[in-house]
């Protein structure tokens, strides 16, 4: 046995030679080796990365090539060709060191496992090495549990409100002879809203899951499909779910396509490898040993729910480009971290993938559907399209149904109308971009400035929600209207021109960079009209469309008259000037402006109109909008006021007064909601409520016993309304840790009511939070008060203030701000 001290000189020695050569990898090629390598090293004392390469195979060529086996070949035979060539060295270097590799193509990377950090200075100093990537987990997004919406003629809101069932009526198309994967968690085969669909069934109770299953990371029971978590399930079965032909569960989207699937995720989590292996098979499927691929038996689309938080990572988008170039439609969640902008993640992030936020069925966009831009990838829009997000009931890994939310529920939708359209036009099968071309320019428009122009497209709602029997429609007899739009009077292209064609449906699109327009339309004739911010209108009528023609229209379009646009920001309750506020003209792309230090503020140039002017702070002072016609210079002054437009004022040098509660309510976990009897009727909004609904995540609502984990800022007709936020985030409340409690105090008519959130956490043991909400009988004020902000608690990612029942009227004190510390106390209050 080893001596102490001589185990304290071989811990010393180990720690030195990790010091000095952690020191030579700093002198490696800057940016080449990323810090979570080193830091794994050190903490594991091995290691597992990726080499990526510098030469990336040209897939692109393949992608005019209608032969499905050929085009196959030629991918494939490309990727593998320039992975075989370009890791060579690679693997002489990694075999020399006595490494661990495994070789990549779809991307071409090689993973490696090692101890040797010289090895690992080594690989990033190669010439033909672009970067080293750590090895890390990506994640299917957490979908938030929903109840269920009602059916309509027994078939589900959301196929419904897509107008899937009309596809089939119409035109006698389910499907038919369209392939879909998805990426997932793993599918139940034997569901019976699943088992008729699966193409490994061959009837009479008999399966082959060769070429049909592949779990690269050995989860199920070899060669069986399974699920251990539900999501990969519920989104197969929106995408073809039906347990009938029809049956009474008609949840599916494409009933008569056949499906495989691919277990890229362990669990909610999806290892590099797994999903670099599964990119692979849905290229090229081989049998359940891994060998005799059939590139001709794969997939026509492949839904992927999984991605990184991170919206610039490129290192997936080789995958997708490859996918595309063989045919095959990528659709992508965009992902659910809430409602700020431009938190987009990737593989969704990027141009080839096609995007999808989620909406509810009021079509309302979901509150934690992500928006764009991708601010990585040239500030694209994204999403691409929405579609049916909130309270998707489908089918469930125990042989049942449950009802989710997340964008993870609304990509399906958009796989299954792929799947309609190419069943129903085999010329375009493979076509993607004319596909994803049809089904933005078909997608029923959404407006929303939010996170930019109004559009379309726009970065909440893309280019609106999708529309299957618009996109069938367009598949099956259609043809071209192209053009471009011009200033009439230097003939310089005029981007993100809006042009809308309305004649046998209505259409809208933008024109590009250079001016250049391009739309898909039923035969018939249109009105056409172009327009652009700063611009007079155009309007060319009688244009004809014919099938399988294209028609070229020009637009010119006059420039408006601009104006100066000034004034000054004050308090009107002292008159004196407010410096740092935020004065915006709503709904234009014109950049918001700020007051300077006298209050005041301009927007030069801007074209003549009728515009609604927006002043505000924050915290306790209210927002101003005024609504200003503009055909000259004008002065435009804001004077604003300590309430909202209902009558609530706010006051945040009140003192702090702790009040422990002390009922803990039998409320758990990270999405979840009570309904609780309130000891007396409080006033709100000019409503009486006598009961109110707590949740997990920092508020509380006076209407539904529903929660939202991902915040809006407010006021936003987006539910919930009616609420009280003390500190809305994806809270996280943990048996024993942490829990919300409730206390009555006083008697009549002077009572009051506590609702406290004890030792919350997003990130355990990062991040915590203790906030309470207190409702006064006697004078219908609320009080929040904060006793503990740690990490995201300071506020950082949550919203504070209250809102009215529509979701019109609201009072924001913060949303996305550090603004909470311990000792903290807001009191709301009707104003006199």
């Amino acid at each position: 046995m080893l001596s102490k001290q001589f185990k304290h000189v071989a811990v010393l020695a180990f720690v030195l030679i990790l010091a000095l050569d952690l020191t030579q990898i700093e002198a490696a090629p800057e940016g080449k080796i990323k810090s979570k390598i080193l830091s794994d090293l050190q903490a594991k004392g091995t290691v597992t990365f990726f080499v990526v390469m510098k030469e990336k195979a040209n897939s692109e060529m393949a992608s005019g090539i209608t032969d499905w086996d050929r085009r196959g070949e030629i991918v494939i035979s490309l990727l593998k060709g320039v992975a075989n060539r370009t890791q060579r060295p690679i693997f002489e270097i990694i075999s020399r060191a006595g490494a661990e590799a495994t070789s990549y193509w779809i991307v071409n990377t090689v993973k490696v496992t090692t101890k040797d950090l010289r090895l690992i200075e080594e690989l990033a100093g190669h010439t033909d090495v672009e970067y080293l990537k750590a090895d890390e987990l990506l994640q299917i997004p957490d979908p938030i549990s929903g109840s269920a919406e009602p059916k309509i003629q027994g078939i589900e809101w959301g196929i419904s409100k897509i107008r899937a069932p009309e596809v089939w009526q119409q035109f006698n198309i389910r499907g038919e002879g369209i392939v879909v994967a998805n990426i997932d968690t793993g599918v139940k085969y034997d569901h019976p809203a699943l088992v008729r669909q699966y193409r490994g069934n061959l009837g009479g109770g008999r399966f082959d899951h060769n070429y049909n299953w592949f779990d690269p990371s050995r989860i199920c029971s070899p060669g069986t499909p399974c699920d251990n978590n539900g999501h990969g399930s519920h989104t197969m079965g929106t995408i073809v779910g039906d347990d009938g032909d029809p049956g009474p569960n008609q949840i599916g989207v494409a009933p008569r396509a056949k499906w495989i699937a691919v277990k890229g995720c362990e669990s909610i989590s999806c290892s590099t490898s797994a999903l670099l292996s599964s990119g692979q098979w849905v290229l090229e499927p081989t049998d359940l040993n891994g060998q005799n691929p059939r590139r001709d038996l794969r997939p026509h689309v492949v839904n992927n729910s999984w991605g990184s938080g991170s919206g610039s990572d490129p290192f997936y988008r080789e995958l997708v480009v490859n996918w595309r170039n063989a045919g095959i439609f990528p659709a992508f969640a965009n992902g659910n971290p809430g409602s700020a902008c431009g938190r987009v993640g990737v593989p969704g992030a990027y141009p080839e993938s096609f995007g999808v936020g989620a909406t509810d069925s009021n079509d309302n966009i979901a509150g934690f559907s992500a928006r764009g831009p991708a601010a990585a990838f040239g500030n694209i829009v994204k999403p691409q399209a929405s579609a049916p997000g909130v309270n998707v009931r489908s089918a469930w890994n125990n042989g049942n149904y449950n009802t989710e939310s997340g964008t993870s529920m609304a990509t399906p939708h958009v796989a299954g109308t792929v799947a309609l359209m190419w069943s129903s036009n085999p010329a375009i099968v493979g076509d993607i971009s004319t596909t994803s071309e049809i089904l933005q320019t078909t997608a029923r428009f959404r407006s929303s400035t939010q996170c930019g122009a109004a559009g379309p497209p726009n970065n909440v709602y893309g280019w609106g929600i999708i529309d299957a029997l618009g996109a069938v429609q367009e598949v099956v007899r259609g043809g071209t209207l192209q053009g471009r739009v011009t200033d009439a009077s230097s003939a310089t292209p005029v981007a993100g021109a809006q042009i809308q064609a309305v004649g046998p449906v209505t259409r809208a699109t933008q024109s590009d960079a250079n001016g250049n327009y391009r739309v898909r339309l039923i035969a018939g004739g249109y009105t056409v009209t172009a327009d652009s911010f700063g611009y007079r209108p155009q309007t060319v009528t009688g244009i004809q469309i014919r099938e399988n023609q294209t028609t070229t229209q020009n637009f010119s379009l006059p420039s408006l008259p601009r104006y100066l646009i000034r004034g000054s920001v004050w308090s009107s309750a002292d008159g004196q000037p407010i410096a740092g506020a935020e004065v915006k003209i709503l709904t234009t792309p014109i950049s918001p402006a700020r007051s300077d230090t006298e209050g005041n503020y301009e927007f030069r140039n801007v074209p003549e109109g009728t515009y609604d002017i927006q002043a505000g702070i924050g915290r306790c002072i209210a927002t101003l909008t005024q609504r200003v016609t503009i055909s000259t210079d004008v002065e435009v002054n804001f004077p604003l006021d300590s309430r909202d437009a209902f009558g609530y004022a706010c006051d945040d040098n009140i003192p702090f007064a702790w009040v422990d509660a002390e009922n803990l309510l039998l409320l758990f976990g990270d999405s979840s909601s009570i309904r609780v009897n309130l000891p007396f009727t409080f006033s709100f909004y000019g409503e009486g409520y006598d009961s109110v609904f707590v949740s997990t995540n920092g508020f509380v609502n006076f209407l539904e016993n529903r929660t939202y984990r991902a915040n809006n800022c407010i006021p936003n007709p987006d539910p919930p309304n009616a609420a009280i936020y003390a500190h809305w985030d994806s809270w996280n409340v943990f048996p024993f840790v942490s829990g919300v409690f409730t206390k009555s105090e006083g008697e009549a008519p002077n009572r009051r009511f506590i609702i406290e959130w004890r030792n919350v956490t997003k990130r355990l043991f990062i991040d915590a939070g203790t906030f309470e909400i207190i409702l006064d009988e006697a004078s219908g004020s609320i009080t929040l008060q904060y006793n503990q902000a740690r990490g995201v608690g300071d506020g950082s990612s949550a919203t504070i203030g209250i809102e009215n029942q529509d979701g019109r009227i609201g009072f924001q004190y913060s949303c996305n701000e550090p603004v909470v510390s311990v000792g903290k106390a807001i009191k709301y209050f009707l104003a006199e």
